[in-house]
């Protein structure tokens, strides 16, 4: 029988256990109660509450507009509804660059204030005194290398990171670097998939990835596209496994209809 499914709860050490059985580990995003529930109770090993929100609940351009208590709203909201998964949420950009401290405070008012079972932040060297102090409050890291989305106006495009062996072997090292400071996982984004697949097998925590080929130990997606919600989003890594957008459209058209026409509501949906 499979690790997650022998578990009531999915903890870091769980996705350990899977990365060392070979057993792939699934991630989605979620941002409220009701999406929550359904993926929980779909069997998702993990749930990040991902800065995304920024742009698929607010509507943003970029991750960066996102406040730390508008994560926590959304990490609280998602909370109560799992029973099972792990649930990650991102540090939100200016709350933990540069100042380890900062980092260190913007956690713990995270998993105070929500009830959230570990942070994921962006980046590597650079941030690394940040991480390690977030660590040595007892709190599970996760990294995220490759596209960083929180640096948009620095790469000036989102386009596929680490194509040069310069940047692939600043990736590897920083990969390394985050497992040796005691990082449990790491989300690689949208990098060249041979690559991938020499960071996961250059380190012993789990690799996530997205955009990053099949070689990862588990694979992410943003569930707002995974269902088809949103529509203007469709790099080559997404699949849409609904098309909720067309869906929901039609069902709200003949709302309209039905209520225009008096069709709604009919004698039994009355007192």
């Amino acid at each position: 029988m499979s690790v997650n499914k022998q578990v009531k709860r999915v903890t870091t050490h769980v996705l350990q256990a899977m990365k060392s059985r070979g057993e792939k580990i699934s991630m989605l995003t979620a941002y409220d109660f009701s999406m929550a529930r359904i993926i929980d109770a779909a069997g998702i090993d993990v749930i990040l509450v991902g800065d995304s929100a920024s742009n698929v609940m607010a509507g943003h351009e970029t991750t960066l507009p996102i406040t730390l208590d508008q994560m926590i709203y959304h990490a609280s909201s998602v909370i109560r509804g799992v029973n099972r998964c792990l649930v990650v949420v991102d540090l939100p950009f200016g709350s933990y660059q540069g100042n380890s401290m900062e980092a260190l405070a913007s956690t713990i008012k995270i998993m105070k204030e929500s009830g959230a079972h570990a942070v994921k932040l962006e980046g590597g060297e650079e941030i690394k005194e940040s991480i390690t102090r977030i660590l040595s409050a007892g709190v599970p890291v996760m990294g995220h290398l490759g596209l960083t989305p929180q640096s948009i106006y620095k790469f000036g495009t989102y386009t596929v990171r680490a194509k040069e062996e310069e940047e692939a072997a600043k990736l590897i090292k920083d990969a390394q670097m985050l497992e040796e400071i005691g990082c449990f996982a790491i989300v690689l984004e949208k990098i060249p998939a041979h690559l991938a697949k020499r960071v996961t097998e250059s380190v012993g925590i789990p690799i996530i990835g997205i955009g990053a080929g099949p070689h990862t130990d588990g694979q992410v997606l943003v569930s707002h596209d995974l269902f088809g919600i949103t529509k203007d989003f469709a790099p080559r890594f997404l699949r849409r496994y609904l098309d909720l957008f067309s869906e929901m459209k039609g069902a709200v058209e003949q709302y309209i209809q039905d209520v225009r026409s008096q069709d709604f509501p009919n004698e039994k949906e009355q007192y």
